[in-house]
């Protein structure tokens, strides 16, 4: 951050941009297409930001080969500070993205097929670092993997209002595989 600009105040709720959406939720078998239509992506989105386009990583369980995933692409992208949004929003909505969530700390554009979600970060945001260390840990141990897995598939034979309480209902999961890694590290 720029030493002569104050930092700004972030938004202080959740907007939901369009409102809960009730969608299909599905899980795939893993496509070996996925890293690259990432990739494509990542091409995308850092000739739109430039500089402003700190990291990009491929994140979520696309990410995680040989795991069953919804056809959803993640992608994270850390920017300078997260409520600078002329610094990469209108430039992700004239890449083709669409705004869908603002909250504190975290911004996130999709396609308007919604096949993709970008997810923005701050730099240094503690939860950069959660999201590297949950998918390097589904990449690198099978157990988990499989964990991981088999709470999706339970979890998706439940009716869902809409993808945000999916997500919220494996919190659990993920916050007991990255503890493991964390208590591993000890």
């Amino acid at each position: 951050m720029e030493n002569d600009k104050p930092r700004r105040p972030d938004v202080v709720e959740v907007e939901l941009i369009g409102g809960v959406e009730k969608r299909h939720l599905e899980l795939k078998t893993y496509d070996d297409q996925w890293p690259a239509k990432y990739a494509d992506h990542e091409r995308r989105i850092k000739a739109a930001l430039g500089k402003h386009a700190i990291e990009l990583e491929h994140i979520g369980s696309t990410s995680v080969p040989g795991l069953a995933a919804k056809p959803i692409i993640d992608i994270l992208v850390t920017v300078r500070e997260i409520t600078a949004e002329e610094e990469y929003l209108d430039a992700l909505v004239a890449a083709g993205y669409e705004l869908r969530v603002r909250e504190p700390g975290h911004r996130m554009v999709r396609t308007p097929s919604r096949d993709v979600h970008v997810h923005l970060l701050e730099a240094g945001d503690p939860a950069v670092d959660d999201y590297l260390l949950f998918r390097n840990r589904l990449r690198t141990d099978p157990g988990d993997r499989a964990l991981y897995e088999e709470t999706k598939r339970a979890l998706l034979s439940q009716s869902w209002a809409d993808m945000n309480a999916y997500a919220d209902a494996k919190t659990g999961v993920i916050s007991a595989i990255k503890a493991r890694v964390r208590a591993s590290r000890t």
